[in-house]
């Protein structure tokens, strides 16, 4: 695709910057889009509140909770999405022991004590061979502190329950990890079972982090899936 208008929406408490590097393995031709998850209390507000404010047309690119959203924006707006691209995502809805963890974390904090989420949650969050990687690690708590206690507060709360995915019809590609210590293959091959003709791709060298961990790689397949789908 030698021209393409891109949205690339980012995961739970992440903000534009996890795809910074990612970015930079796009063609300088694309026009990249970075919508942010505030702007809503449900994540089909927030999935209207992004296509207010994105071109006509564009692939749609969802990284973990953003998947989420990317999906109901694909079925709100079926004819603005050209292709659905989820990273690291799921159809499952948070489980109790989640909800009440999140809830406990909410809790335990407030505006002026947070600084974004621990060093430990994060870490857990990467492949092994990075979880001792002090500024990776640094630089996704930042995220979270930029984001702030309101934004925490708001995603937490947010219903991932009954996002479409079997009424999509635009080209969809998975992406997944199989060292992902927050979701399974077995998350990734719902997602590929649940959306009409959807692919999957798995990669083995990555945690759940995928865009920050493996953006050169993960540019590649978006790239050479999309060569394949648009006609080049």
């Amino acid at each position: 695709m030698s021209s393409c208008a891109v949205a690339l929406i980012p995961g739970f408490m992440l903000d534009e910057t996890l795809w910074n590097e990612f970015q930079g393995y796009l063609p300088e031709t694309w026009s990249v889009h970075t919508p942010s998850l505030n702007g809503g209390q449900t994540i089909r507000e927030i999935a209207g509140r992004m296509a207010a404010a994105l071109p006509p047309r564009f692939v749609l690119v969802g990284f973990s909770l953003g998947g989420y959203i990317a999906r109901q924006l694909a079925a709100d707006y079926p004819e603005r999405v050209e292709a659905l691209i989820l990273i690291a995502s799921s159809l499952r809805e948070d489980t109790t022991q989640q909800m009440q963890s999140k809830q406990r974390a909410i809790e335990a904090l407030s505006a002026h004590t947070f600084t974004g989420l621990s060093a430990g949650t994060i870490a857990r969050s990467l492949h092994p061979d990075r979880a001792s990687d002090t500024g990776l690690v640094s630089r996704i708590r930042k995220m979270g502190s930029r984001l702030g206690y309101e934004a925490l507060v708001t995603q937490s709360a947010l219903r991932r329950a009954d996002v479409p995915a079997a009424s999509l019809r635009c080209p969809t590609l998975v992406i997944a990890s199989a060292n992902d210590s927050l979701r399974s293959l077995e998350e990734a091959d719902e997602l590929v079972d649940a959306i009409p003709d959807a692919s999957l791709q798995v990669f083995y060298d990555s945690g759940h982090m995928i865009p920050l961990e493996q953006p050169e790689k993960l540019a590649a397949t978006v790239l050479r899936w999309l060569d394949i789908q648009c006609g080049g």
